[in-house]
C-alpha cells in the first residue's frame, strides 16, 4: 500500500526492499531522486552528489543487513548460548567435566539467569547504595541501570527489579513496527515506590541489540519526515519514528483504534495509555524516560510526539529524560523546537556521552545530513569526570587528526580495565568479553566506549553537581 504522508510537510523515504542494483547506480548520476522507485520524495526533489552517495550507502547497508539477518541472528544465539553454557556450569573446566559425566547444565533462554551478549559486558545488577533518593544523580543512576537491563529477557528484568531493586515491575513489552511488519521495539516499565506516595515510574526503551538486523536497519535508515504542527517542527529521523509507532498509512493521529489483535501494539500509543492509567491513580506520581543508544533516540522522540498531541497531563508529570550514547534524531529546527518546548514544560533532558563513543556522533552533523543534537550534554572522560558542554568533542568522529589521540585514549582505557578494581573497588572489575572489545578499540576507538559499563560508571563516579541547573556554563540562566 502507498504511504499516506499528509501528516508531514516534506519527506524523503528510502525503500531498500524495492531497489534494483542498476537503478541504484543510476541515482549517483542523476539529481532527480524522486524518479527512483526506491526513493519516495515530493515531485521535483533534487539532491547533490554528497547526499545521493549517503543514500547509496544507507540502502546498500540495509540490503546487506537484510541479507545476513538469519546468519547474524544464528551467530548471536550461538554466542549467547555458549557464554551462558559456560556460566551455568560455573566455568569452562567444569563444563568439560560435566560433559564427560553426561550431566551438563543447559541454560534456558527464557529464565531469569540467562544473560544477553551485552549482559556479559557488565554483570552488575545492584543499584549503587551510596546514591540515595534526593541525590542529584539518583534518577540518572537508576535510569542507566534500567537502560542496561532492558537488553535482557522479561524474566531476568522482572527478577532484577523485584529482588535486587525492591521496586515494582510493571511489564515488559514487544511493540510493532508498521513499516517492518514485525515487533522490533522493546521497552519495560517499573515503579520506584516511596512511603509518601511520590512514586517515580521509569519507562526504559531497549537499545540496538548487536545481532538484530531489523534494529540496525532502523539505525541506518536516513529517511526523514518534516512534521506539521502549529509552528515549525523540523525534520526527524524516519527510522526512529517508525520504531516508535509511526503508522504507514496514517502517520501520527492523536488517537487510534486497533482494528484487530493480529499484531502487538505500537510503542508510543501503548506506553502513553499505560502512563495515563498509572498516573491517574496517584496524583503525586511522576515518570522519567530513558534509554541507551537507539533506546535513547526513542526516549527523546516520545515526548516530542506528546508535544505535538498536546498531552498536557503527561507533559506536566514528566520528571526528566535521560539518554546514554544517543544518536542524533533531527535537524537544527527540530532541536530549537524541542529546546523551547522542554523549557516551556519545565522538563529536564540530560544527554550523556562517554569519551569517544561513536554512536552520539552519528548521523553526521553536516550540511548534507543536517542532523543536530540538542539538550544538556553531560560529557565524561576516561576518568569519569564530567562536564556540561554544548557538543561532545570531535562531534563527527571521523577525523585523521583525531585518530591518534583516540587510539592513545583507547590504550589507557585498556590499562584502566585492569587497574580500576584496585582503585574503585571490586564491583568495578571488568570481564573478559568487554576487555576483548577494549583491544578491538585500539584499532577502532569508539566501539567499546559505547558499552553500558562506562555509562554506569559515569553515573556512579561522576559529580552530582552536574545536575544543578546553575552549573551549566553554556546556559548560566
Amino acid at each position: 500500500m502507498a504511504c499516506d504522508k499528509s501528516f508531514s510537510s516534506s519527506y524523503m523515504l528510502l525503500k531498500p526492499e524495492e531497489v534494483r542494483f542498476f537503478d541504484l547506480i543510476h541515482m549517483l548520476f542523476s539529481r532527480d531522486i524522486e524518479k527512483r522507485k526506491f526513493v519516495d520524495a515530493p515531485e521535483g526533489t533534487k539532491e547533490e552528489i554528497s547526499g545521493r552517495w549517503l543514500m547509496f550507502v544507507s540502502i546498500l547497508t540495509q540490503k546487506f543487513l537484510q541479507f545476513v539477518a538469519k546468519p547474524l541472528s544464528f551467530v548471536g544465539s550461538t554466542t549467547e548460548m555458549g557464554l551462558n553454557l559456560v556460566s551455568s556450569n560455573r566455568n569452562l573446566f567444569v563444563l568439560l567435566l560435566n560433559a564427560l559425566r553426561g550431566n551438563v547444565v543447559k541454560p534456558d533462554k527464557t529464565s531469569a539467569s540467562f544473560l544477553s551478549f551485552l549482559g556479559y559486558w557488565d554483570k552488575r545488577v545492584q543499584l549503587d547504595s551510596s546514591i540515595e533518593r534526593g541525590d542529584g544523580k539518583y534518577n540518572a543512576a537508576l535510569s542507566m541501570m534500567a537502560s542496561k537491563v532492558s537488553y535482557e529477557n522479561k524474566a531476568y528484568i522482572e527478577a532484577i527489579v523485584k529482588d535486587h531493586w525492591n521496586m515494582e515491575f510493571l511489564g515488559f513489552y514487544d511493540f510493532w513496527n508498521d513499516y517492518q511488519g514485525k515487533a522490533t521495539t522493546q521497552a519495560f516499565l517499573l515503579r520506584d515506590k516511596t512511603a509518601d506516595d511520590y512514586d517515580t515510574i521509569v519507562v526504559a526503551f531497549r537499545g540496538t541489540e548487536p545481532f538484530d538486523s531489523d534494529a540496525w536497519c532502523s539505525d541506518f535508515d536516513i529517511s526523514w519526515y518534516e512534521l506539521k504542527g502549529q509552528e515549525e517542527v523540523g525534520k526527524i529521523h524516519g527510522g526512529f519514528m517508525k520504531s516508535l509507532g509511526l503508522q504507514k498509512n496514517e502517520g501520527w493521529p492523536k488517537n487510534i483504534t486497533k482494528k484487530d489483535d493480529s499484531h502487538p501494539d505500537l510503542a508510543y500509543y501503548a506506553i502513553r495509555e499505560m502512563l495515563k492509567e498509572l498516573l491517574g491513580k496517584n496524583e503525586k506520581a511522576r515518570y522519567i524516560i530513558t534509554g541507551h543508544s537507539f533506546g535513547g533516540a526513542l526516549s527523546i522522540l516520545f515526548p516530542a510526539i506528546l508535544i505535538l498531541h498536546e498531552e498536557k497531563l503527561l507533559l506536566e508529570r514528566l520528571d526528566g529524560i535521560y539518554t546514554f550514547g544517543q544518536p542524533r534524531v533531527g535537524d537544527k529546527i527540530f532541536g530549537k523546537f524541542m529546546d523551547q518546548k522542554l523549557k516551556d514544560h519545565n522538563i529536564r533532558y540530560f544527554r550523556f556521552v562517554y569519551g569517544n563513543d561513536i554512536v552520539p556522533r552519528l548521523p553526521y552533523d553536516d550540511k548534507t545530513l543536517m542532523f543536530k543534537h540538542f539538550g544538556t550534554c553531560l560529557y565524561y572522560d576516561r576518568f569519569y569526570e564530567g562536564k556540561i558542554v554544548e557538543e561532545e568533542p570531535n562531534k563527527n568522529y571521523f577525523s585523521p587528526l583525531g585518530a591518534i589521540p583516540m587510539m592513545i585514549n583507547a590504550f589507557f582505557e585498556l590499562i584502566r580495565s585492569v587497574t580500576i578494581k584496585y582503585k574503585k573497588g571490586p564491583e568495578y572489575q571488568e570481564g573478559s568479553v568487554l576487555r576483548l572489545f577494549r583491544i578491538i578499540g585500539l584499532v577502532i576507538p569508539g566501539i567499546p566506549a559505547h558499552s553500558t559499563l562506562d555509562y554506569v560508571n559515569a553515573t556512579r563516579l561522576g559529580s552530582s553537581e552536574l545536575f544543578l541547573p546553575h552549573k551549566n556554563p553554556e546556559n548560566p540562566n
